[in-house]
């Protein structure tokens, strides 16, 4: 699992600034291999519609994945004959390695790839890039599982699409539904940190990056689509299955044992709402609750089951004080990665240490309750030992939550995201390739400009950049001085 990311955190999301001159606001890649006969009424119904209905300047990209037919000839004079048409050549195949490649080197800020069979309708594409445009997003899929989708295919792909995404719930805990439409876009701050720790290469790298963010507390907005499956498609289905289901075990894996760097995609303190300061209100306090009750469930079965086999050769105290023991140093690493959320082995050991105090609590007030069993009578039964033992969990139990959320686990409560702490706790962040403060998304000359807007009370307005499209219109920034209702977006 790649590692490799830049290091720091992103910058607060904003509308995007003005387009300069010569760059597209969006970049479409279009990934293909072997398609001589799709690519160019492929390439040319999308550039038709762009000119017709996008507002912003844009750049059609098609990656060859080391196409052995006349699909590079055919890229080749669609780049001569179309101004916003590009054309790069790899020489191995992988739709995953085609988009990092692209994306990695485009210069576009909303990067966006899809299918060649443009089965997905294009009116979705602007619905798909406008909250990245607008800042409200950091990645956009297009579902076809969504409510209001319209969706045309075969039982045998609709089944395997549905499987695959409760595969996803079950096994990732995924919430986007649909991972594998090809349709996606991506801010390209966003990727620049996050495709590094992508590591797939082929039909996976959706699901991959998808799951990534997710787990990141990236915001993922969905679209729904209409969707005609291509009947002529030539996706090999089993083994692209059998490739997928080993990502989802590879994937799933590295998030259990915390080798990624998920704490390098955190967006500043406050950027998010649940980041803000209210008084008298727990943070998570819900669903830490609900977390203790399943684990504390789990962990007193646990517990009964080590007692009842322990008191078969031992008596009640040493059954209970090693029942106790196991059932605790288990307890405290499920709440620590399910309850409390913290993931790495960063401070397993201090809390384990922690975890073994609230044990010794809890040993006290269970055999003080036996001590009591066996003074009120001589030969207590087994299933008295018993109510009295979960009698005495239960206080326990309440005394062990006060404790894990006030002090073992204290510092998950302060607005930390789950897979990382001590990230800075700044509204701004200090763009590491540029130096600039990129909160607020602009170079120096746009900063004095708004500035100088700011004094007079005027609003902002960017100076005019020469267009490559002339149809295209450029795109306007948003910025927290920007008070003027009259200044229309």
């Amino acid at each position: 699992m790649r590692t490799d990311s830049s290091p720091g955190t992103l910058p607060a999301r904003e509308h995007l600034p003005a387009a300069t001159a010569g760059t597209p606001v969006l970049d479409v890649v279009i990934p293909v291999y072997n398609e001589e006969k799709d690519l160019q009424p492929c390439v040319r119904r999308l550039h038709d519609h762009m000119t017709r209905t996008f507002p912003y300047s844009f750049r059609i990209t098609i990656a060859d994945n080391a196409s052995t037919d006349a699909t590079p000839s055919v890229a080749r004079r669609l780049e001569a004959r179309i101004p916003q048409v590009r054309n790069v050549r790899l020489e191995q195949k992988g739709r995953g390695r085609a988009l990092r490649t692209v994306w990695s080197a485009s210069d576009a800020p909303i990067l966006a790839y899809m299918d060649v069979d443009l089965s997905t309708d294009l009116n979705a594409l602007l619905p798909l890039v406008a909250p990245l445009i607008s800042g409200h997003s950091d990645l956009a899929i297009g579902s076809r599982l969504a409510r209001d989708s319209r969706v045309v295919r075969g039982t045998k792909r609709e089944f395997i699409s549905r499987a695959y995404n409760l595969i996803l719930r079950g096994s990732l805990q995924a919430r986007f539904s649909d991972a594998q439409c090809g349709f996606k876009a991506i801010r390209r701050d966003v990727a620049r940190v996050l495709l590094p720790l992508v590591e797939d290469t082929g039909w996976f790298f959706d699901t991959e990056m998808l799951v990534l963010a997710e787990r990141a507390g990236l915001r993922i907005h969905e679209v729904p689509v209409d969707w005609v499956d291509d009947p002529d498609s030539t996706v090999h289905i089993v083994r692209t299955a059998t490739d997928d289901l080993k990502g989802v075990w590879r994937v799933g894996k590295a998030l259990a044992t915390g080798s990624l760097s998920l704490d390098r995609l955190r967006r500043p303190f406050g950027d998010d709402p649940r980041d803000r300061d209210i008084e008298d209100v727990p943070k998570g306090l819900a669903r830490q609750l609900v977390g203790f009750c399943v684990v504390g469930g789990l962990s007193t079965l646990f517990y009964l089951l080590l007692y009842s086999g322990f008191r078969q050769f031992s008596g009640s105290q040493i059954a209970n004080a090693l029942a106790l023991l196991v059932s605790a140093v288990a307890n405290t690493a499920a709440n620590r990665r399910l309850t409390f959320g913290v993931r790495g082995r960063g401070g397993a050991v201090k809390h384990q240490a922690q975890g073994l105090v609230v044990f010794g609590i809890g040993l006290a007030l269970t055999s003080g309750s036996l001590v009591a069993l066996n003074a009120a009578t001589s030969e207590p039964a087994h299933a008295t030992e018993l109510a009295v033992l979960v009698a005495a969990n239960l206080a326990a139990t309440v005394l062990r939550f006060l404790l894990f959320r006030v002090w073992v686990f204290s510092d998950r409560r302060e607005g930390d995201d789950p897979t990382t702490t001590g990230a800075p706790a700044s509204s701004t962040a200090v763009d590491s390739s540029t130096g600039a403060d990129s909160s607020t998304g602009a170079d120096s000359s746009t900063s004095a400009d708004s500035s100088t807007s700011a004094r007079t009370g005027a609003p902002f307005m960017p100076q005019p950049q020469p267009q490559p499209q002339p149809s295209a219109r450029p795109l306007q920034p948003v910025r927290p001085h920007d008070t003027d209702r009259g200044d229309v977006r």
